[in-house]
């Protein structure tokens, strides 16, 4: 509307200027009744142009007839050429000064740090443990000395209600899914709300090898303990970030950063049977990290860490990881809660 309104006003002084080099009825006015002065501060024009009664003052020293259509013309001309440079709304700088730029590292970090803060109480190390095969050999004991205990491996894994029952991988557990000794056992460590680290026993009670899904349940002995906040995964859009919280070789509550990388991936299961739709993420998991949270920027879990394609010979990842979408695990994980196996083993 500012352009429109400046564009009529400049017409608006064009017509007046012919309107004065001409009479009323159409015909030339005479050199003596030329009173005109006209003053356009524009940046096409270096200063103002003045018309002025008598030929001594005129700035233009030529026939006055001719005169007043240079004028007409030099005057268009430049208007014409300031309304093509004309922009109401001049953009905004895209400088910004060192300081903001650190202000802003400074905002970003702050926030990764209270995302950490906030959702790592509701991560798990799990501990897969073999007993020893004597007969004084006792569960209880682990809680305290695990020396008499051979490590199986470790694991991740997050807190899904406040119940005490716990989502993780099936590879992670399948030892103890398909043991028939009683010789394995599962420890997890967690934080309870008031930040008190505790370590319990685990039993399984459900799992989805065709989805790399588990859940154990322990008892918090009536210790309050964070949930997970459950997110979305249908509307994660690639190049968005996300972080992993888990147990890398068995360092505790390791947060990893990276993006969303790829979308609707194929991954084998521990079954062979191939798991569609899976994320794809640059966001370091190594051996440790399976079971855990892949959680978006508000903190809200979008995926269950599961693989990754390593290194050849080094075991380290290679940048390519893999997670289970959260969608897909709120559809599974309430029948093994419920049931011990997924909807399909039931029948």
């Amino acid at each position: 509307n500012n352009k429109k309104g400046l564009l009529r006003f400049r017409q608006g002084i064009i017509t007046k200027i012919i309107h004065l080099s001409r009479g009323a009825g159409g015909k030339t006015v005479k050199r003596g009744m030329m009173h005109a002065c006209l003053q356009w501060p524009t940046p096409s024009l270096a200063a103002p142009i003045k018309c002025s009664v008598g030929s001594s003052t005129s700035p233009f020293p030529f026939d006055f007839q001719h005169s007043r259509r240079k004028a007409v013309i030099f005057i268009t001309a430049s208007l014409f050429t300031s309304s093509l440079n004309f922009n109401p709304n001049p953009p905004n700088s895209a400088f910004v000064s060192p300081a903001a730029a650190r202000e802003l590292d400074e905002e970003e970090e702050a926030r990764v740090v209270r995302l950490f803060e906030e959702t790592s109480p509701s991560v798990v190390f799990i501990k897969m443990l073999e007993l020893p095969n004597t007969s004084n050999s006792s569960k209880d004991i682990l809680l305290t000395d695990e020396t008499s205990a051979k490590v199986e491996g470790t694991g991740s894994g997050f807190l899904w209600d406040k119940f005490g029952h716990i989502v993780t991988n099936y590879h992670v557990v399948a030892k103890l899914a398909t043991d028939k000794s009683g010789l394995q056992c599962c420890k997890v460590t967690l934080v309870d709300a008031e930040g008190n680290k505790i370590s319990l026993l685990a039993d399984i009670i459900g799992f989805d090898p065709a989805y790399d899904l588990a859940v154990l349940k322990a008892d918090s002995d009536g210790k309050q303990i964070k949930p997970a906040i459950l997110g979305t995964s249908n509307d994660l859009q690639v190049g968005q970030s996300c972080f992993a919280i888990g147990n890398p070789y068995g360092y505790e509550n390791t947060l990893t950063t990276g993006v969303v990388s790829g979308l609707g991936r194929e991954i084998p299961s521990p079954n062979g049977q191939a798991i569609r739709g899976a994320i794809q993420t640059d966001a370091a998991i190594n051996a440790g990290n399976s079971g855990g949270p892949l959680m978006d920027s508000n903190g809200h879990v979008i995926g269950v860490n599961t693989a990754t394609f390593t290194r050849k010979g080094t075991g380290m990842s290679s940048g390519v990881n893999f997670a289970i979408p959260i969608d897909m695990v709120v559809q599974t994980v309430p029948y093994l809660i419920v049931y011990g196996t997924p909807y399909s083993d039931r029948y």
